[in-house]
């Protein structure tokens, strides 16, 4: 007599026939490719923070003291290279965004002798701007952006202002702090 069931003494593991197996494998096989094209797309958007960036106050010498600054006139500084430095932006448009890194500024008197800070970004397409001390303006040389000495545009096609940089006075008047990031040693 031929007996289906499970025979006396020996254990009763559940059989698995072959469209269970079928069905496992391919639900293991697409766990791997899901897996396998998803974990670069996670660490993509979620990159791990590099090594040694940290935000901190970035303390920049001026070549000029800032009252020694004049009316409409302005003095640009640079990051400092060791350690390797940048400023953060406090606002921004265009090109700039707050929280985006410019490596180099100026301190700026305006004709009512409000001083300002800002990144050396243009908001166009992100040239450096340099300070025209016979037009009373910052000029970009890339594509002929003009600003006010308070950041507003005076000629486009940059159509945002330049971004602040949020800073303090330093210890004495050629020193300013900077909120900033060292990017590493």
């Amino acid at each position: 007599m031929l007996n289906s069931g499970p025979m006396a003494g020996s254990s009763s593991a559940p059989r698995v026939n072959r469209r269970k197996f079928l069905g496992w494998w391919i639900a293991g096989l697409l766990t791997a490719t899901v897996g396998t094209v998803l974990a670069p797309v996670l660490v993509y958007l979620w990159p791990a923070p590099p090594k040694g960036q940290k935000k901190t106050p970035v303390t920049v010498t001026l070549s000029t003291p800032i009252d020694q600054l004049a009316n409409a006139d302005a003095v640009r500084f640079d990051a400092p290279t060791s350690p390797n430095s940048a400023f953060i932006m406090a606002n921004g448009g265009g090109d700039n965004a707050a929280g985006e890194l410019a490596f180099a500024g100026f301190v700026v008197k305006d004709e009512v002798g409000t001083l300002n800070v800002f990144a050396v970004n243009c908001s166009h397409l992100g040239c450096s701007v340099v300070f025209n001390q016979a037009g009373k303006s910052f000029d970009c040389p890339c594509h002929g952006s003009r600003f006010h000495l308070n950041g507003t545009v005076l000629h486009g096609p940059a159509a945002y202002p330049l971004s602040n940089l949020t800073w303090k006075q330093g210890g004495n008047p050629q020193t300013i702090a900077v909120d900033g990031m060292v990017l590493g040693s």
